[in-house]
């Protein structure tokens, strides 16, 4: 009640409603006039080449409406919408629907006069600048650099045996398919006899079938002995494949005895080893860890409710702690699908390059999503926005105690500022505390008799 009585007692604003403006002007204004002898449809102004329903020349009582939703010509004394000599190429139409209704709303360019710099400081009006930014909206959030998951390779004993060599330290360098320990294992020594022993026996059976066909071309052998002898040749063919599925199995491929080479399947260095000379070591624990740390992932942890402006591919720069003003640059190639129910947000994952090996696992940082891409875009603190019935107010500073109404059309959010897609310029002073106060002074339904000019 206290605030109220404040509004409408001390204030005693000055309202200049833009709808109440005379149209004496706007009616002077040229007319789009059709040539002599033109075609008019049924539905078109022929006088001034518009749609008779939306004329503001034969109805001048539409000026208020089309003013108040800042669809106006000044110049010419039409709708912009359909303005036929600053677009003639519509043809005097809308592009869709148009409401002639009234919504309620103050009209776009009412001002609003403090009487007196004291009344200004007294009711708190307080202002900052639209901010341009040259490519739109973003959501600045935590990064957690971790390795590439793809680019990892952890290996552990193929087969149950004893560490007899180590050819690699943590720090070492390696190349795809380097071995980093020798491992000697009885199992490994046990298949390699057998495949050693399937190939004799496999070498013995194709002499035989050999043999065995040889002779069945003299007339000595019978069909059905060589049938048997190429069964045997077969059978000793399908141990041998099996045997060598074994020894590979086992890590013991391309080796002799009962020692095998524990290999590398990628470029990169090691970063851990968890093996020695003398070792018992068996199948699961891992012994080494390989890394390619030519390319990192940024993990980021975005809230769901800044979640919609974000897709897949969209442009990220990470810059972390430990290197300020140095930008990494990735784009978005994960989206989980998916709110953590504890901490609220989705997982987001960039991939950056990491050529000279800068960036390292564990590092944290802010990463920065472009929502709006490559385009400029002009901000707003979201509390400088008023909403009146279905439209969005702000109020601009034109001068020392006058303030100017807006329409405006929201954009993206980013924090506590929003994007402004229509309304307002860059550098453009608009009123944050305050502007409550404004909005409830220009609703129709606030406003007391005497109140316009």
């Amino acid at each position: 009640m206290t605030a109220t009585r404040f509004a409408g007692g001390l204030l005693s604003l000055t309202l200049l409603v833009a709808s109440c403006t005379s149209t004496t002007d706007a009616e002077e204004a040229p007319a789009a006039r059709k040539p002599a002898g033109a075609a008019v449809a049924d539905d078109m102004c022929a006088e001034h080449g518009v749609l008779e329903a939306i004329c503001t020349k034969c109805h001048p009582t539409l000026i208020a409406v089309f003013k108040a939703k800042g669809d106006w010509c000044e110049e010419h004394g039409f709708p912009e919408s359909v303005c036929p000599l600053c677009h003639p190429e519509r043809g005097g139409r809308p592009t869709g629907s148009v409401d002639l209704k009234d919504d309620g709303a103050p009209a776009d360019g009412t001002l609003v006069k403090l009487k007196s710099p004291e009344l200004v400081r007294t009711v708190g009006i307080e202002t900052v600048k639209a901010e341009q930014r040259p490519n739109g909206p973003e959501v600045v959030a935590v990064a957690r650099i971790v390795y590439d998951a793809g680019k990892v390779a952890r290996m552990n004993a193929r087969s149950s045996g004893v560490v007899r060599e180590l050819r690699v330290d943590v720090g070492t360098r390696v190349k795809r398919g380097q071995a980093l320990a020798t491992i000697e294992s009885a199992s490994v020594g046990a298949d390699r006899g057998n495949l050693l022993a399937a190939r004799a026996r496999l070498e013995a059976a194709q002499s035989a079938a050999q043999r065995e066909s040889e002779l069945l071309a003299k007339g000595i052998a019978a069909k059905k002995d060589v049938e048997q002898a190429v069964k045997e040749r077969e059978a000793a063919a399908a141990e041998v494949s099996a045997a060598e599925a074994a020894v590979g199995a086992g890590g013991g491929a391309g080796g002799l005895g009962g020692s095998y080479a524990l290999t590398s399947p990628l470029d990169g260095v090691v970063v851990r080893r968890d093996a020695a000379v003398g070792q018992t070591v068996d199948p699961g624990p891992t012994l080494f860890e390989v890394v390619d740390a030519s390319t990192m992932w940024a993990e980021i942890d975005v809230p769901e409710q800044e979640l919609m402006g974000i897709r897949i591919g969209q442009g990220v720069s990470v810059e972390v702690d430990a290197m300020p003003g140095r930008a990494f640059e990735g784009k978005v190639d994960y989206l989980a699908p998916e709110i953590d129910p504890r901490t609220r947000t989705a997982h987001v994952r960039v991939a950056l390059r990491n050529g000279d090996g800068a960036l390292r696992a564990n590092m944290f940082g802010r990463a920065r999503i472009a929502l709006g891409g490559e385009r400029p875009s002009v901000m707003v603190p979201r509390v400088a926005v008023q909403r009146a019935k279905d439209v969005q107010l702000v109020f601009v500073k034109t001068s020392a105690g006058q303030y100017q109404t807006r329409r405006v059309v929201l954009g993206l959010e980013e924090g506590d500022l929003v994007e402004i897609t229509k309304g307002i310029e860059a550098g453009e002073e608009v009123v944050t505390l305050g502007s409550f106060l404004l909005k409830t002074e220009t609703l129709k339904d606030a406003i007391g008799a005497g109140c316009c000019d």
